[in-house]
């Protein structure tokens, strides 16, 4: 699911980040396909607030430059499992992998001042003060 939107306004290509102490370097070679704000309860839990932000970026568009990754499985709110890879030294969430595909964590990137997100979902979950501008497709479940 290509958006316009992202496109206009995303980064010069490739795009690259890392982790909060440096550790954890990569790079993303290809646009990214959507950016996704989700409300659920883990995004929640794992990103300290009120959502977290994927990044779906195509199959084998992330290139590890330095550092190493753990990883982690959770059952996402739809049922599904959720690999998660985080640096081992400060914790910071680097990118999710399912089997429909992977999202690099939006807030790792070293600029993130263009990204605008195409749609929200588990809206049903979101906080009640957490406003999602108008047009911006909605979806209160993962059905």
């Amino acid at each position: 699911m290509a958006s316009k939107k992202l496109h206009e306004t995303s980064h010069k290509i490739p795009l690259v980040g890392g982790c909060q102490c440096g550790s954890v370097r990569y790079r993303l070679d290809g646009a990214p396909l959507a950016l996704a704000v989700c409300h659920c309860t883990e995004c929640q839990r794992q990103s300290g607030s009120a959502f977290g932000m994927s990044l779906a970026v195509p199959t084998g568009a992330f290139k590890l430059l330095s550092g190493a990754l753990k990883t982690f499985e959770v059952r996402c709110d739809s049922g599904r499992i959720k690999t998660c890879a985080f640096c081992p030294e400060c914790g910071t969430r680097i990118y999710h992998q399912t089997p429909s595909g992977m999202s690099v964590k939006a807030g790792t990137l070293d600029d993130t001042s263009r990204l605008k997100p195409d749609s929200h979902y588990w809206t049903m979950r979101k906080q009640p003060w957490v406003i999602i501008p108008d047009g911006v497709p909605q979806f209160p479940d993962d059905d």
